[in-house]
């Protein structure tokens, strides 16, 4: 199976409105309890952050979507920088 992740990106469950915004530690490998398969490249770990507290979980590949919006696990507030609608022509 193909992977459609690489460590370092940011992910999402599918189909949860609440899911957090998590990002990609590595594959990790999976057995399978019925038929002692190994799966190498289907199986995710993945880190997030709750009230401080840093929680790791194992998720199927296909239950995962791609965030367009990077960035860290803490949100950045910035203040508004002073713009200049005019310019002086002199």
């Amino acid at each position: 199976m193909l992977r459609k992740f690489k460590s370092g990106e940011w992910v999402k469950v599918k189909g949860k409105l609440t899911a957090p915004k998590m990002q990609v530690v590595k594959y990790v490998p999976k057995k399978d309890s019925i038929f002692g398969l190994v799966y190498n490249d289907s199986y995710l770990e993945c880190v997030w952050y709750k009230n401080g507290e840093r929680k790791l979980k194992v998720f199927h590949q296909h239950r995962l979507i791609k965030m367009i919006e990077t960035g860290g696990l803490f949100k950045n507030y910035l203040t508004n920088p002073n713009v200049c609608l005019t310019k002086n022509l002199q």
